[in-house]
């Protein structure tokens, strides 16, 4: 296949690209003006150019037979000033609005498009179990993720296959949350965040990189899609099992008074709200997770 890529050079878009080209298929990095044209090139494939703010792809662009759409600043890099928040949501909504925008104006279309989104989507459930058929939930991150999937969405009506993948947190060895949330354990100086009651819905990089592969190729996924891994787990656990991993001591949680003054808003939405979620619609098209199980996959990625 061939297929366009947005967010190439981020940690799953670099991955996925670079999958995707071992595999055989043809990658087209869609480039924006202002992009870093020597970051992530070690992935294969070749540049289109692209600008959003004119929906234009240039003529490479033509043929391609799916769109991956992974755009988007980083939720975690600063505190959540109104600037802040804005370039969060612009780089999501309006750039998969043009990118919708501009498949529209091709004459042959691409069959499918998987387009980013997370588990933000649901907010703080506390225990509830959250399936793809959930209800949405309330704040920044949900009402950024309804509006950033109702763009992508839009390309139906165009007979685009759709795929709303929805990111839990994503363990990567070299990239992502991970390194940061093992710090201060290596440092001997961290522990549970807040209560440590509060769920967290991981997944590992390599199930990212094939469940998105997987939404290319099978017509059967359709709408949103949560990429979890199937057993969740409380924020204790989660750094108990870390803290093992990297043979450390968990000895000093981070009280939440303390994460809310450092960080504001970004504290609640990030570390402290607890989202318990399944992935109901890959085990319905009996997806195999390649790492399933917390423990082994905190210790392959820090052997």
């Amino acid at each position: 296949m061939k297929i366009l890529v947005t967010g190439s050079t981020g940690l799953v878009g670099n991955a996925l690209a670079r999958e995707l080209q071992q595999t055989g298929h043809t990658v087209c990095r869609l480039v924006r003006p202002d992009t870093n044209k020597q970051a992530g090139h070690n992935n294969g494939g070749f540049d289109v150019s692209w600008d959003p703010a004119t929906a234009e792809l240039g003529g490479a662009a033509v043929g391609a037979d799916a769109v991956v759409n992974l755009a988007g600043a980083s939720i975690a890099h600063g505190r959540w000033t109104e600037q802040r928040k804005r370039i969060l949501r612009t780089s999501r909504i309006d750039t998969t609005r043009a990118l919708v925008a501009a498949l529209a104006k091709m004459a042959a279309r691409p069959r499918v498009i998987v387009s980013a989104s997370a588990i933000g989507y649901y907010g703080d459930r506390g225990e509830e179990m959250l399936t793809e058929g959930s209800a949405p939930g309330s704040g920044f991150l949900s009402e950024a993720a309804k509006e950033w999937e109702a763009e992508a969405e839009k390309a139906e009506a165009l007979g685009i296959r759709v795929v709303c993948a929805r990111f839990g947190v994503i363990l990567a060895k070299d990239g992502g949350a991970l390194p940061q949330m093992a710090k201060p354990l290596r440092l001997g100086v961290g522990g549970r965040i807040g209560s440590g009651k509060q769920w967290m819905s991981w997944i590992a990089l390599d199930d990212v990189v094939a469940i998105l592969r997987t939404a290319l190729e099978n017509g059967m996924l359709r709408g949103p899609v949560n990429v979890v891994s199937p057993q969740p787990v409380r924020n204790a656990d989660f750094t108990e099992a870390l803290a093992k991993a990297l043979h450390r001591p968990a000895l000093f949680p981070s009280p939440a008074l303390a994460l809310r003054v450092a960080l504001g808003e970004m504290a609640d939405a990030l570390l402290l709200t607890s989202t318990r979620v399944v992935p109901a619609e890959l085990e319905k098209v009996r997806y195999k997770f390649l790492q399933p199980d917390l423990a082994k996959t905190l210790d392959s990625l820090l052997a």
